[in-house]
């Protein structure tokens, strides 16, 4: 597979995954900010933008402006109606490759894509964008052989879908104790009947946040994403009994996956920010090294001429 085609397959499934992981953040906060009187507007927003990865102006800051940022902003590359956009537009590159089925779904997508969202329509917007994000990824999912394309597509999305329940998680201390409950957190994961039928009680805490970051079955769980991920990696690349710099993707996802796997859940939850700002950057060190493998752009082409 050419080297274009891979990193256009494996930015599709990573903007399709967060779209829709921003548009479940997006619906749990902002709805908190529109039914609890006593956050600070402005300390909130500012909060969900940092986590978010996105730069917040100066001036007060509404519910307003951060869906104006988050959701229809076509050059924020932390919004919704970016990641629509650019997921579009790999596929557009790699259109010798993705289905006609699949091109037709991004591409409705994005045209339908609205530069204003009305008050009352917030959540309906945020379930549309769910929607459509479910309809591309289940066109992959029924519809492809498992071979290289879809390995890079499941890599990509399994990375970002780490990297977005870790943002959620840690957008649970954001307003400290007005912050949304787990049983809410759950709900915006889809989770909540999954975790009823894993744990059978009300949701703690403790066994919330463990169900999120361990549970092996559950596909929105951050142990699961990075063990997906790193399964695609191991099929990517060829078998060698030698250590090779290519295997630094498996190694940091295994680190991370180890260190999840073993470290006490009361541990987590004592620091639960700042383990989910390490998640994060391990998800980043793992993107990082499959571009530097796979999609190599720092190397210039140069003209070998022909030997006499």
């Amino acid at each position: 597979m050419l080297s274009r085609i891979a990193e256009s397959l494996f930015w599709i499934g990573r903007y399709i995954e967060r779209s829709d992981g921003t548009a479940r953040i997006l619906d749990v906060h902002l709805q908190l900010l529109l039914e609890d009187p006593w956050i600070e507007e402005d300390v909130a927003c500012r909060s969900l933008l940092a986590v978010m990865g996105s730069d917040a102006p100066e001036g007060d800051l509404a519910r307003g402006d951060v869906l104006s940022m988050l959701a229809v902003d076509r050059h924020n590359p932390a919004s919704i109606a970016y990641s629509l956009g650019a997921a579009r537009e790999n596929a557009r590159r790699a259109r010798e490759i993705v289905s006609t089925e699949l091109w037709e779904c991004l591409n409705t997508t994005r045209a339908r894509m609205p530069r204003k969202v009305a008050d009352d329509k917030v959540h309906e917007f945020f379930a549309w964008v769910r929607e459509r994000s479910a309809l591309a990824v289940g066109i992959i999912e029924s519809a492809t052989s498992r071979d290289e394309v879809w390995q890079f597509f499941t890599l990509g999305r399994s990375i970002e879908r780490a990297d977005m329940t870790a943002r959620l998680l840690a957008t649970r201390t954001l307003t400290e104790a007005s912050g949304p409950s787990w049983t809410t957190i759950l709900r915006s994961c889809g989770a909540y009947e999954a975790y009823l039928r894993t744990y059978r009680g009300v949701p703690s805490a403790r066994n919330a946040a463990e169900f999120l970051l361990l549970d092996r079955l559950f596909p929105r769980s951050v142990l699961f994403a990075i063990s997906r991920a790193e399964a695609c990696l191991r099929e990517v690349e060829p078998t060698t009994h030698r250590v090779a710099a290519s295997d630094s993707g498996v190694r940091i996802l295994g680190q991370m996956r180890s260190e999840l796997e073993f470290r006490p859940i009361g541990d987590i939850l004592d620091d639960l920010p700042g383990q989910m700002d390490t998640v994060q950057a391990a998800t980043s060190a793992a993107s990082e090294a499959i571009r530097q493998r796979y999609f190599p752009t720092s190397a210039a082409p140069t003209w070998v001429g022909e030997r006499s």
